[in-house]
């Protein structure tokens, strides 16, 4: 592959990133168009350690101009954010680009953050796509910023850059398989209070369902912590369970923005520190599991979450904006649980009771353990749901005639699909705002209703 690569600038900065385990990533590159040489790569960042597949720095240079040629002329929105994805077969390489504008020695630059990755990992990167690219735009907005003060960019985008190379290299050893063998799930015991409490199995679930499957579990046992991420993959999409990721027995992965299901260990003390930026970024709202305690916690809904999502995310890139130096960046707040206290602001109790989650546990454990009995139940159980989310998305569509009318039968709506309690219209809401997106702020009106005024309009009804 090395013969007709240009040479390598001596001028290029390389990066060594130290990540345990083998990471599918061969390397990330940052460039820019320069008006009079072209094409220029500013910076390379590279896995440490020995690689089944390995790019000289003249590969990668190669590669990283070949994102930005044809750029020249690119015409979009101040701000924008396109994403380029090629697969160079005579290469054996994929390359998914993200350019945008920016501003490096006083000009204007088109400029792209570009990660590679072997073509033989294309099946494996391709769930994880959405989330490392959403990843990798926001840190691209707080790039902008800091380029245009005149400050480096590098430090900025090391940071993500760091953190999505330990992510791959985490999903590569312990991601949850596409197919999950009930036996390895709580749903196989001879009976519900095997495993876990049989409130505390129906709550999970149920909250799991409420956040539109994303949850984290905690614990100090990593084979109940994993046998409770297991048994909650059961209820996602095989596409779902390969952006899920299980505990490790060793030591304790950190909390990754963007996975469906995750299992983390406490440490020695029984605490374990979640970083409230990084809970908030997820793209639907998280139930937090503690197996050791048998507790369950929320966070607010889908429209609620979008709403603190984007206000802290604009108070963030207005803070970078006023900081003058790097050392100015205000520290990442973190979230402090632990076995005594589980006081962690932006969660709550499950508010809301279901009948639909229920009847399926009591159902369930009515079917002989170790049959395929249980399997054909559930799929019966996630085939309903999903039916009733498309009833439901049918109705609000006549009601509002596809948009155009306020929806305001909502008493009507849980009367005629059945849906009468609070929890069970959520679990169905939930799995319609993954088929529409903004369905949650569409039916319920203004996003910054808190969950305490949200009941309380309900109760009007």
């Amino acid at each position: 592959m090395s013969s007709g690569c240009p040479p390598q600038s001596p001028a290029v900065a390389k990066s060594e990133v130290a990540v345990e385990g083998e990471c599918p990533l061969l390397a990330a590159t940052f460039a820019y168009w320069d008006n009079i040489l072209g094409p220029r790569v500013r910076h390379i960042w590279v896995p440490k350690g020995d690689q089944s597949m390995f790019l000289s720095d003249g590969e990668v240079t190669f590669l990283a101009n070949h994102t930005l040629n044809g750029e020249i002329l690119r015409s979009a929105e101040c701000g924008a954010v396109d994403v380029k994805f090629f697969v160079l077969a005579e290469k054996g390489v994929i390359i998914v680009s993200l350019i945008f504008d920016g501003e490096l020695k006083g000009d204007k630059n088109t400029c792209a953050l570009s990660i590679i990755l072997p073509q033989t990992e294309l099946a494996f990167y391709l769930p994880l796509h959405t989330i490392c690219v959403e990843r990798l735009k926001h840190i691209i907005r707080k790039g902008r910023i800091w380029m245009q003060k005149g400050n480096n960019i590098i430090s900025i985008l090391s940071v993500e850059i760091v953190l999505i190379m330990k992510l791959l290299a985490s999903m590569k050893t312990h991601s949850v398989p596409e197919d999950v063998d009930i036996k390895d799930t709580v749903l196989n015991d001879d009976d519900i209070g095997d495993s876990c409490h049989g409130d505390f199995l129906h709550t999970a679930i149920s909250s799991h369902l409420q956040t539109c499957g994303c949850s984290v579990v905690i614990g100090s046992n990593p084979e109940k912590v994993n046998k409770i991420v297991r048994t909650l993959c059961l209820f996602l999409t095989p596409a779902e369970r390969k952006c899920s990721r299980l505990c490790r027995a060793d030591s304790s992965f950190k909390y990754d923005t963007g996975l469906f299901v995750q299992g983390l260990l406490k440490d020695s003390m029984g605490s374990f520190a979640l970083p409230f930026r990084q809970v908030l970024y997820s793209p639907y709202p998280t139930t937090h599991i503690d197996v050791d305690i048998n507790t369950v916690q929320q966070m607010p809904p889908c429209h609620e979450h979008t709403f603190n999502q984007r206000r802290y995310m604009r108070s963030e890139l207005n803070a970078l904006w006023k900081t003058d130096s790097e050392e100015d960046i205000p520290p990442e707040t973190v979230i402090h649980t632990d076995e005594t206290t589980l006081d962690l602001n932006l969660f709550q109790d499950v508010p809301h009771k279901d009948t639909l989650v229920k009847s399926f546990i009591d159902e369930v454990f009515m079917l002989k353990p170790g049959l395929s009995l249980r399997s054909t139940y559930l799929a019966q159980f996630l085939l309903l749901l999903h039916r009733k989310a498309l009833t439901l998305l049918k109705y609000i569509e006549d009601e509002t005639q596809k948009g155009k009318k306020p929806f305001k039968s909502l008493r009507s709506l849980k009367t005629d699909l059945d849906l009468r309690d609070e929890g069970d219209l959520n679990i169905v809401m939930a799995f319609a705002e993954k088929l529409r997106a903004g369905l949650h702020s569409f039916v319920f009106g203004k996003p910054f209703y808190t969950s305490m005024q949200e009941r309380d309009a309900l109760m009007s009804f």
